[in-house]
């Protein structure tokens, strides 16, 4: 039997198997491309490996926030209560308990790393820092200054939890 090409088939030439050489580069290019795969993986799940730890290790810095704003209320109250006794002329052993007690609040927060945000009248007004309530003319202190101090700010390592309540000096 012998074939004849007729014109509505084209002719078969026999097909040459490839190469070794072209195999063995299709596998090599192959496993090149599996192993970018691989690095670029890997990359990702470092990445997001660090990201975790970075979270947790923020979130552990931080926890006490919470607690240490409803603790930073229980002390307004407790100089509330000591300035009112102070005002009315009171001493003794139960404001000197009470001095004393807020005393070692504080301790106790600052072993913490919660510590008071230092604001003395005549110092810059730092709206990171401060929180300006009203402005008041005078001429003791510069303008833009804090005037007076109403109530304490407290920071948490280096995050602002609460701050200082101030009265701005104004030009006067």
């Amino acid at each position: 039997m012998t074939t004849e090409n007729t014109p509505d088939t084209p002719p078969v030439e026999p097909t040459a198997a490839p190469s070794p050489d072209l195999l063995a580069q299709a596998k090599v290019d192959k496993l090149e491309a599996q192993v970018h795969d691989y690095k670029l993986l890997l990359a990702d799940m470092q990445t997001s490996a660090r990201r975790l730890n970075e979270d947790a290790a923020r979130q552990k810095k931080y926890f006490a926030e919470p607690l240490a704003k409803d603790v930073l209320g229980l002390l307004d109250n407790l100089e509330r209560a000591t300035e009112a006794g102070k005002k009315a002329g009171e001493s003794g052993v139960l404001l000197d308990g009470v001095t004393a007690t807020i005393a070692a609040a504080l301790d106790m927060l600052k072993r913490h790393a919660v510590n008071r945000i230092e604001v003395a009248a005549g110092t810059p007004f730092d709206p990171n820092l401060h929180m300006a309530v009203m402005q008041q003319p005078t001429a003791d202190h510069p303008p833009g200054s804090v005037l007076a101090v109403l109530q304490q700010g407290f920071t948490l390592h280096d995050r602002v939890l609460r701050p200082a309540t101030v009265i701005v000096a104004a030009e006067g």
